[in-house]
């Protein structure tokens, strides 16, 4: 090892004493925080046809999924500069992880309400199901970046 460099066995522990852990569980919860915001605002203050609440819906997703790679790139840097040491694939795989299962939550969530919305055309049901199905997808989110502080993966030296 080269004077002066040290050794980090926990990608966990790296992420807990720099604070990016936290600012990362930050962000993606406000994230999700205001695109629920704003869904729930848009249907229960207008009255939306059916292209319209997929439009929100299909946006609020694409703009959670920019916003979510934007911060994994910005932290991968900043956490590498830092701590000058290279990150192991798995904390990528996680944060990708996270976005698909984002994105797939988000699919769901279209299509069960334009079949609700077809099926029952009332407004109520449809911003009941939008609300519960918006909540589940916070809840997800947030489950899977918390465990995935739990998991261990180790730093390897840089060359």
């Amino acid at each position: 090892m080269p004077p002066g460099a040290h050794r980090i066995d926990s990608c966990s522990a790296c992420w807990t004493d720099s604070g990016v852990y936290v600012k990362i569980v930050v962000v993606v919860v406000v994230v999700v925080v205001v695109v629920v915001v704003v869904v729930v605002v848009v249907v229960v203050a207008v009255e939306v046809i059916v292209v319209l609440l997929v439009v929100v819906v299909v946006l609020a997703a694409a703009a959670t999924v920019v916003v979510v790679v934007v911060v994994v790139v910005v932290v991968v840097v900043v956490v590498m500069m830092v701590v000058e040491e290279v990150i192991v694939v798995k904390v990528v795989v996680v944060v990708v992880v996270v976005a698909v299962v984002v994105v797939v939550v988000v699919v769901v969530v279209v299509v069960v309400v334009v079949v609700v919305m077809m099926v029952v055309e009332e407004v109520i049901v449809v911003k009941v199901v939008v609300v519960v199905v918006v909540v589940a997808v916070v809840v997800v989110v947030v489950v899977v970046v918390s465990s995935s502080s739990s998991s261990s993966s180790t730093l390897v030296f840089r060359a």
